[in-house]
């Protein structure tokens, strides 16, 4: 994953941006754009709970260690915190990236702070980085040249340097229920916008209930067997996808093939 060309959806810009989200999967298309949006983790964005606190209020965002299933919320979290502050957004991957990248987006935020403009470094699955790719940021983050959100499905006890645990706020992100996981659902179906409503799919809620109780919290599990399900189901003669329970099950066991295999996003 490139850090200089982070997909924000915040950033307001038009153009080749919305094109390309168009093409997007649907969990990536259905994500949050704001806090009200964002369904779960109400101990952490309640009302007065401290994500919500740091989000509205105007003080300085400090680094944090977002540690939590896949599929909870973690990277749009991060966007929004981001997003809120005024800060650019910048995405790594600790998998695809190591101490390189890591010096050429702390040299880019350096270069941005001259300007006023603050950078909230993302990083996604941070346990993958060992002590010494840990240890790069180290600085960075010490001076306030970057703002660190790392993403972890692993204990950060374990598996983050005690330099950079005692430098940020370690942050548990809950599964997703059944309800919220449900909600997520019958969201996308009904966005016209960047949802499935203009494919006219029709689901019992026996199936919706199956697919939300059988993908473990995991949000975008769910999406993409909805996905799945409705644009491999013809429409019938009306222009309407009558999908059956049989095809959302068939979809949720691809779905959930894909995320072992592919490990979190």
């Amino acid at each position: 994953m490139s850090y200089r060309k982070p997909k924000s959806l915040f950033t307001g810009e038009e153009g080749e941006s919305e094109r390309a989200s168009a093409y997007a999967p649907l969990a990536e298309r259905m994500r949050p754009r704001s806090l009200a949006d964002f369904v779960g983790q109400q101990q952490l964005v309640g009302e007065g709970r401290i994500l919500r606190r740091l989000i509205e209020g105007a003080g300085a965002l400090p680094s944090l260690i977002l540690w939590g299933a896949p599929g909870t919320g973690k990277t749009t979290l991060g966007r929004l915190l981001a997003e809120r502050s005024g800060a650019r957004f910048v995405p790594l991957s600790a998998v695809f990236s190591g101490v390189k990248d890591i010096r050429a987006a702390i040299s880019e935020a350096r270069e941005t702070r001259q300007a006023g403009q603050r950078t909230v470094l993302f990083i996604d699955e941070i346990h993958r980085f060992n002590k010494g790719q840990q240890d790069a940021l180290l600085p960075a983050v010490e001076d306030g040249t970057v703002t660190l959100i790392g993403a972890t499905t692993e204990n950060p006890s374990f598996e983050v340097t005690g330099a950079l645990l005692s430098r940020s706020r370690v942050l548990m992100l809950n599964p997703l229920s059944d309800e919220e996981i449900e909600a997520i659902l019958r969201r996308a179906l009904a966005d016209e916008e960047r949802g499935l409503a203009t494919l006219h799919p029709q689901l019992e809620d026996e199936a919706l209930a199956r697919v939300a109780h059988s993908a473990h919290g995991d949000a975008r599990v769910a999406l993409a067997a909805l996905e799945a399900a409705v644009e491999s189901t013809a429409p019938d003669a009306d222009g309407v996808r009558q999908v059956t329970l049989e095809t959302m099950v068939e979809a949720l066991g691809r779905a959930h093939y894909a995320y072992d295999k592919g490990g979190e996003e």
